[in-house]
């Protein structure tokens, strides 16, 4: 504003981010007059605001108007025309060599893990990961920062090769973890609201790395669904420069954070197009699908007017829902005339007729194993889908010469079920 408009600027920020914005505005070389009223500010008694406006700046101890004042009124000084933008260190590529149970305690105690064993990313484990694409190991992948507006750090495919090793990956499941890293969406974005996340793979990489979009599929029963989901995380705390209260600062946090809500989509068993299909991808194409949302309820085993039921009852996210829906509840909602999901999003858009209507906001993902016509209800919103085939060999999905595979449920046919080893 001052420096393209010309008009004094006196900004204000709540004294519990003092630190972050004071970080934020070195990362971007922008040093500003900041002030800072007390925290909370929200759902307190207007005197207790009017004791704000009137009392001290707790980061300062200065009274909080007369900053705003000298702010809006004082010349700026050389150091506030020409700041310096700080720029963090590079990380090193390896740590200094040491016995296993010291390396394990080094990355828990500095943050480095979600705080579940992880395995220790050698040089020769790295190795293994990267025959897993065919891209060269220096080759930038993405940036990331679980803030908004920090410094956005970059990483080269080494770098997530390392991820993927300490999350429990194999190299068949590389090229998925390097979509993830190419999207630089973190999983865990800094917001003091506690945000959860949703990762969905659709095309022919699911079934060459036995993901699981039949029973149990958001259950933790699958390996590669267990292992790409945690992946994600991993790279949000290390790509993503995650710290607890300075750039991560959900009040209560969330389970799903843990694994992400990662499974594939049953196409097999859907009478709709593929999701990926839906948006704009082709069928034959492998891709990853990133949704973000706060709340995950189980909706109900009635089709249709349940579904609006449930979002009558609910405060979405941006107006944003997505179900997750057993195959058995799609074939229900085509014969109750359902041809195109896209058009019952429409009809329970119309139905809620808010303010403004955005059927596309509304998003149906088909995952189960026809146990149930099941289906759950989240506010989570779509928001990026990344084709996984770039990233995977020229000769194919590189696999182990017995590829790990956990339990496989069994689908169910002619009334029976059971399970294969």
């Amino acid at each position: 504003m001052e420096s393209d408009y010309g008009v004094p600027t006196a900004p204000i920020v709540t004294a519990r981010f003092a630190d972050y914005v004071q970080r934020d505005g070195r990362s971007h070389g922008m040093n500003l007059r900041w002030s800072f009223p007390p925290y909370p500010v929200g759902w307190v008694s207007r005197e207790t605001l009017h004791g704000y406006v009137e009392g001290n700046d707790p980061v300062s101890g200065a009274p909080l108007m007369e900053e705003v004042i000298f702010a809006l009124t004082q010349p700026l000084t050389d150091a506030e025309k020409h700041p310096k933008m700080v720029k963090r260190p590079e990380w090193p590529r390896l740590l200094k060599p040491d016995t296993e149970e010291n390396l394990h305690r080094l990355f828990l105690e500095n943050g480095w893990t979600d705080g579940l064993p992880i395995i220790l990313p050698t040089e020769e484990r790295v190795a293994e990961m990267l025959t897993g694409t065919d891209r060269d190991p220096q080759e930038y992948v993405g940036m990331m920062s679980v803030t908004t507006h920090e410094e956005r750090l970059q990483y080269t495919v080494e770098r997530v090769a390392a991820i993927a090793v300490m999350a429990g990956c194999r190299p068949e499941h590389f090229p998925v973890i390097l979509a993830l890293g190419a999207s630089g969406r973190p999983s865990l974005p800094s917001s003091t609201t506690s945000f959860a996340s949703m990762m969905v793979v659709n095309g022919p990489v699911r079934n060459e790395i036995g993901m699981n979009y039949g029973l149990g599929a958001l259950s933790p029963i699958n390996y590669a669904n267990s292992v790409i989901g945690r992946a994600w995380t991993l790279m949000s705390i290390n790509f993503g420069d995650m710290r607890p209260g300075a750039t991560f600062t959900a009040s209560t946090g969330h389970p799903v954070n843990y694994n992400n809500m990662c499974c594939a989509e049953n196409e097999e068993n859907s009478v709709w197009q593929p999701f990926h299909v839906r948006k704009g991808y082709k069928a034959g194409e492998s891709t990853v699908s990133l949704f973000r949302g706060w709340s995950v309820l189980t909706g109900g085993m009635f089709p249709g007017h349940r579904m609006l039921q449930v979002m009558k009852g609910i405060n979405p996210f941006g107006g944003a829902f997505t179900f997750v829906i057993d195959p058995l509840v799609a074939k229900n909602l085509k014969k109750e005339g359902w041809d195109d999901p896209f058009k019952l999003s429409e009809s329970l858009v119309n139905e809620m007729n808010p303010r403004f209507k955005r059927p596309e906001m509304v998003n149906f993902i088909v995952v189960g194993g026809e146990m149930n016509p099941l289906w759950l209800c989240t506010d989570f919103s779509y928001f990026q889908t990344v084709v996984i085939d770039p990233w995977i060999p020229k000769a194919g999905i590189k696999k182990d010469a017995r590829p790990l595979r956990m339990p496989v449920a069994l689908a169910c046919k002619d009334g029976s079920c059971g399970i294969s080893h």
